[in-house]
Parts: C-alpha cells; sequence; structure tokens
C-alpha cells in the first residue's frame, strides 16, 4: 500500500515550531476590550410590567432598595469621540433621575415637583427632551433612561418617531445594542407582505430624525441586518435600494448575511445583482470579498453550475479581490462532491502554479474525494506529490474505503500507522474501524478496539455506542444491544433518536413487540422526541407479525403528531391493505402519495402489486406494471416475482413465461420461488413431470443466453 510511504518523523517537524517565540498577552479577558455603558437590567427588558415603578424610579417608594446601583463599565474612546464618554463612578437611580433633572431644567424644561413629570409627554416632547438631554450630558444612558421612564408614565409604547430619535442617541452615544434591540421591536411591527407603507414610513422617520448622515448610514446597516436576522428578504433589499439612492450603503458584513440569505432562499439572480451593484468602497478587506464570492461558489457548485463559478473565480480581482486558498478550497471541494476529480486536480495545481500554498483542509478534500471513489493508489500517490503529512482527517478518508470494501486487515494497519508517525487517533477513526469490523461480522475485534479506545482516554460518540448495538442486533443478542445501552447512559452519553431506533428494531425484527412499545416510552422520558422512523418500525413490526389493525392506529397517531408520512411509511399502509385484500384503499394510498410529492419505489410497487395479485386482478396488475416502467421504475426480483406466481396461480404459464423473459433480458436471475411458482404452474395446468419441465422451462429462458 503507497499509505506506507507517509511514514515521517513528525518529532523533528515539531522540533522546528518555536512555541515561547508566540507572544502571550497577560491576563486576557473573555471578551474584547471594549467596554459599553450599560443601564440597569430593568431598563434593558422588554417587559412593561407593573413593576415599572419599582424598576424605574425607586426613589417614589420608602423602601431600603434605593441603593440599588447601576453599573457603567469605563468606556475608552478615541480623543475625537472623548466628548460622548460614558465613563463614570458607580451611580444610583435616584443619583440618575437627580442628573436628569438638572440636565433638563438648564435646557428650559420645568418638570415639576422631584418625585413626578408634570411636563406633558407626547411624542413631540419626548422627542424634544430626548435632544436636549443628550445635547445637555453627552450621555446616551441617561436618555435612554429617560426614554424607558416617559414610556413607563405614558402607560404606552413609544411611537416611531421617539424609537428612531433614541436610535440615532444610542449609535451617537456607543449604544449600539440598544440601537438593535430598538430597532428589532420595529422590524417586528413590519408587514412584510404588505404594499411598503409602514416600510416608508420607518425610512422616512429614521431620515427626519438623525443628527448626522454617519450615524444613519450606521442605522440603516443596523435595520437591514435585523430584517435579515428575522428572514425579511424584501424588506432588506428594499432598504438596500432606498439607501443606494441617498448615496449610502450597508457595510460589508450586512452584505455578506443578505447575500447568504439570498442563496439560501435561492434567490441567485438577486444576489449577484446585489453584489455586483456594491461600491468598491463597501468591499472592505480582501478577506470580505473572498467570504462573498465563496458563498457564491459554493452555491454554483452545488447545482452544479461549475462554468460560473470558475469564472468568477478566475474574474474575482474585477471585484477588487484576490484568490486565496479559502476560495480554491471552496471550489475544489464543490468538484469533488460532484465526482470531477480531473477538473479538481487540475484547479489545484494551477492554484500552486499561481504561488498559492494549499493547506491541509484542501488537500483532506482532494484525498477525501479520491478515497470516495475507490481510487485509493491515485489518493495516495496525490498525497505524496503534495509532501504532505496525512492528518487524522486524511487517515480516515483512507480507512473509512478500506472498511466500506471489508479490507480488515489494510484498514487496521493504517490504524496501528497512526501511533508509528505520532498522531494520537480521534473518536471518528476509531469509530470507524469498530464499524468496520461490525460490518464484518467480527464483533470481537470490534470490542477490542472499543476497549483500546477506552483506555486511551478517547470518548466514545453516540454513533460509537450505536454501531455496537446495531451489531448486537443483527446477532440477535438484544441482551448484549441492552447491556451496550446501559453503559452508553453510565458514561454519560445520551442516547439520541437513532441509537433509540436501532434497538427498537431489533426487538421489532425479533417479534418482540411487547419490548419495543417499551423502549419508545423509554426514550419519550428521556427527552428524546420519536421520529418517523420509529413510527415506521412498529408499524413493519405489527404488519409481519399479523397485527394488521393495530399498524394502522400507529400510522394515524404518527399523523396525529404532525410528522409527514414518507415513502416507507406509504408502504407501510400499502401492505397493510394488502394483507387484508383490501384492493380500493391499497390504491387510494397510492394515489395520495402523488399528493404529497413522494414517489414510490420498487418495494411500494411489490406492496400494490401484491394486492392486485390476491384478488386476483392479474391484467390490471400487469397495466399498472407498464405504466411503473414508463415512469422510470427499474423493477427487481421480488417485484417479477410477485407478477410470476399471481399469472402461475392463475395457470396462465404463458403471462408467467414473458415475464421471466423480461428478468431475462434485465439481467435479472430467478431463484427457488420463480421455480416453485412454475412448478406450481405446470401442475395446475395438468402437465405430468411438472418439476422437470419448469426446470426446462428455466433452462430455455434464461441459460442458453449464458451459453450463447
Amino acid at each position: 500500500m503507497p499509505c506506507s510511504l507517509w511514514r515521517r518523523s513528525v518529532q523533528s517537524s515539531l522540533a522546528l515550531c518555536r512555541f515561547d517565540s508566540i507572544p502571550i498577552s497577560p491576563g486576557l479577558p473573555l471578551l474584547h476590550r471594549r467596554h459599553w455603558a450599560l443601564p440597569c437590567e430593568s431598563l434593558l427588558s422588554d417587559s412593561e410590567s407593573s413593576s415599572a415603578p419599582e424598576d424605574c424610579c425607586s426613589h417614589h417608594y420608602h423602601s431600603p432598595r434605593t441603593t440599588e446601583r447601576i453599573s457603567y463599565r469605563p468606556c475608552r474612546l478615541a480623543a475625537s469621540r472623548r466628548r460622548y464618554s460614558l465613563s463614570r463612578q458607580w451611580s444610583c437611580k435616584a443619583d440618575m433621575m437627580k442628573r436628569m433633572r438638572a440636565n433638563l431644567s438648564h435646557r428650559g424644561w420645568i418638570l415639576g415637583s422631584p418625585n413626578s413629570l408634570e411636563v406633558e409627554l407626547c411624542e413631540r416632547n419626548v422627542v424634544a427632551l430626548l435632544n436636549d438631554l443628550f445635547e445637555g450630558s453627552s450621555d446616551a444612558a441617561l436618555a435612554f433612561y429617560f426614554f424607558r421612564l416617559s414610556q413607563w408614565y405614558n402607560g404606552s409604547k413609544h411611537g416611531v418617531r421617539a424609537v428612531s430619535t433614541m436610535v440615532h442617541i444610542a449609535v451617537t452615544g456607543n449604544m449600539n445594542h440598544i440601537a438593535v434591540k430598538l430597532l428589532r421591536s420595529i422590524a417586528r411591527n413590519v408587514d412584510e407582505h404588505s404594499d411598503g407603507v409602514q416600510h416608508q414610513l420607518v425610512f422616512d422617520v429614521l431620515r427626519e430624525t438623525y443628527s448626522s448622515r454617519r450615524v444613519l448610514e450606521t442605522v440603516y446597516s443596523m435595520l437591514v441586518m435585523c430584517y435579515v436576522d428575522k428572514g425579511m428578504v424584501k424588506m432588506a433589499i428594499r432598504l438596500v435600494d432606498d439607501m443606494r439612492n441617498l448615496g449610502m450603503y450597508p457595510t460589508i458584513r450586512v452584505y455578506n448575511s443578505l447575500i447568504k440569505l439570498l442563496l439560501e432562499s435561492k434567490q441567485y439572480e438577486v444576489a449577484w445583482q446585489l453584489y455586483v451593484e456594491m461600491p468598491s468602497s463597501s468591499f472592505g478587506s480582501n478577506q470580505w470579498i473572498v467570504r462573498i464570492v465563496s458563498l457564491f461558489i459554493r452555491e454554483l457548485g452545488a447545482h452544479g453550475d461549475f462554468d460560473c463559478a470558475c469564472k468568477l473565480l478566475f474574474e474575482i480581482q474585477k471585484y477588487g479581490g484576490q484568490a486565496d486558498v479559502v476560495v480554491y478550497t471552496t471550489m475544489i471541494n464543490a468538484l469533488c462532491k460532484w465526482g470531477l476529480l480531473k477538473e479538481a486536480t487540475a484547479l489545484l495545481y494551477k492554484m500552486l502554479q499561481l504561488g498559492i500554498s494549499h493547506d491541509d483542509v484542501l488537500v483532506s478534500s482532494v484525498v477525501n474525494g479520491y478515497c470516495k471513489a475507490g481510487r485509493l493508489v491515485d489518493a495516495a500517490h496525490l498525497l505524496n506529490s503534495l509532501s504532505g503529512i496525512p492528518d487524522v482527517f486524511v487517515y480516515n478518508s483512507f480507512i473509512l474505503m478500506l472498511c466500506k470494501n471489508g479490507n480488515m486487515v489494510e484498514a487496521y494497519e493504517l490504524f496501528k500507522e497512526m501511533f508509528e508517525v505520532g498522531l494520537d487517533p480521534d473518536s471518528f477513526n476509531y469509530t470507524a474501524i469498530i464499524d468496520g469490523y461490525c460490518r464484518a461480522c467480527e464483533l470481537d475485534q470490534a470490542l477490542k478496539t472499543f476497549a483500546l479506545m477506552l483506555k486511551r482516554g478517547v470518548k466514545p460518540t453516540v454513533m460509537t455506542y450505536t454501531v455496537l448495538i446495531e451489531s448486537y442486533c443483527d446477532r440477535n443478542d438484544l441482551c448484549g444491544a441492552e447491556y451496550m445501552l446501559s453503559a452508553m447512559k453510565m458514561e454519560g452519553v445520551q442516547p439520541d433518536v437513532v441509537t433509540y431506533n436501532t434497538l427498537i428494531n431489533g426487538y421489532s425484527k425479533k417479534g418482540h413487540m411487547h419490548r419495543a412499545y417499551e423502549l419508545k416510552d423509554v426514550m419519550e422520558k428521556d427527552g428524546v422526541s420519536t421520529d418517523v422512523v420509529t413510527y415506521n418500525i412498529l408499524m413493519h413490526g405489527l404488519i409481519k407479525r399479523g397485527y394488521v389493525k393495530e399498524s394502522r392506529e400507529v400510522f394515524n397517531e404518527l399523523v396525529r403528531r404532525g410528522f409527514s408520512p414518507d415513502r416507507i411509511t406509504f408502504t407501510n399502509v400499502i401492505d397493510s391493505y394488502s394483507q387484508d385484500g383490501n384492493l380500493e384503499e391499497a390504491f387510494l394510498i397510492w394515489c395520495s402519495m402523488s399528493n404529497n410529492e413522494i414517489t414510490p419505489d420498487v418495494v411500494t410497487c411489490s406492496a400494490l402489486l401484491n394486492c392486485f395479485c390476491k384478488r386476483q386482478r392479474m391484467q390490471d396488475a400487469s397495466v399498472l406494471f407498464h405504466k411503473m416502467l414508463d415512469a422510470g421504475l427499474e423493477p427487481d426480483l421480488i417485484l417479477y416475482n410477485t407478477l410470476i406466481c399471481g399469472f402461475c396461480k392463475e395457470g396462465n404459464i404463458s403471462e408467467a413465461c414473458r415475464f421471466m423473459f423480461m428478468m431475462n433480458e434485465n439481467d435479472i436471475f430467478p431463484n427457488n420461488l420463480t421455480y416453485e411458482a412454475l412448478v406450481c404452474c405446470f401442475e395446475k395446468i395438468g402437465v405430468k413431470n411438472a418439476a422437470e419441465n419448469a426446470a426446462m422451462k428455466m433452462q430455455e429462458i434464461f441459460f442458453e443466453k449464458c451459453n450463447d
């Protein structure tokens, strides 16, 4: 195996790294060293509850809580913005009220007695008071305190103009979090499906109440982001257009989020138009251009439109950007997912020719593409040509494919090689080996690998335990599967719906439906919600045991709980009616699949045709079968046997043989069931030596072609 060429001295590589040369900033906080002036929690709350008097002006009450304080974190601003400095010592709410009244009195406002606000708090006065208070104090937090206090005194929410004024003050006073909070409340009240009157009102009011053009552009950009967060694409696009008419543009971060939302909603042309209309001044750093271009390439690649994706990649310089390894990785990864490995490799070498160095993510992507295609030797050659040292992800690509092919000897050799080169396998590497052994029915080896995993301190994942539980179920060792589930819980690993479904399926196959239902209850008590697969397993188990009516009750529960039936669900229901010979209901369920945009598969068709055959309506079954062929269905052996058995029971040897000829033409070979049906047919029509004649007929149909 060429992979053995990877063995290198990792220790010598690590010795080249000077970890002591990396500067470490002492005492770095968990958050950025940028502080905002924050009012008390009561002023930040959304609720306008009856507790507002105590929250907003506690000095009205004779309570020992009047010394409750409001914290203002120190804010270090640039010299040009120091007049809006919000740094202060601790201030109690009474001091806030005192400062507010003092500032407003200097501006000519008479507020009345110290414990009340006797000025009329109409929206016009609130706007004027907010502006005067901020101009006199340069304190956005103080203005916000009055904003919430006046709202409580009025007993209702402020109008759009007052809110817009507060938004501008908050942005000017370096309290962007307050501005965003208020803008979100505005966005909630805008109906995206209206004629745009509400949006125009908000747009105009924000423009009429702004204090500076820079602040207005920031506010509009924030509002676009609020629309994006709420998924209001039309409003966001309309606001960007309105901003453009004023010569204003959102930030590059907002453009990135909006374009991403448009691409996710499959509005590709609108997204591209938005990108083209972005001014060069909005592009910012190359990093943001690369992000946006990567969004387009990823989306175009997902739909296989590589011509446009490549054109965008090579013309990125037109938009002020420079393609880097991130953009190339996005493109190459998309090509690999579509199986275009030759094109992906060519693009990789072109990138290297342009002087762009590859990284581990790019190498892993290409190697994984070759491995998934089963081209392990080519993957190893590519890795060696790039002089790359494989990491755990690269090893996992090889191991997964080897395990899938059942080559566990070579897979385990690669797994051991990881230890030799100094790599510590992660949980995915261990799980891949365990899954490979389980697929090869070597549970003992899987358990040994699992023990090694625990010994080396690698915590098993939910997938690891699920693989082992499924292996126990395949061996009909349900006690072992239950033990593994208990061990999983004891280790603090919460089983998910796949884990429970695996064990429920194990009991269902054995016919232990009582225990299957008990596990469903345990699953729900553990806070794990059932899904469509859970109900499908229960329905299938009940049908196989002959509990047809009970299976339909499970289906009714599935619908009541709001799940959408899938193809397997419909197949189970059709099969249940087929067991009863209720052709009418089975056919109605079949027809309803198209209403749910679900295409039947071979198993579904077999269930319905079986119902036709039980009712001895073989001509109708033949017509339906040919309609299925016209729809692109590829029949399998079970489907052919269903029809052959039906015609043989009628003694219609010619039709049975016709379907066997169709089997032969499609390279589908018969089994014992086909032979037994043919024997039964010859006996029914009174042919002597039915077994010999059936054998000769099958040899004539199937084996003469092989001899040719």
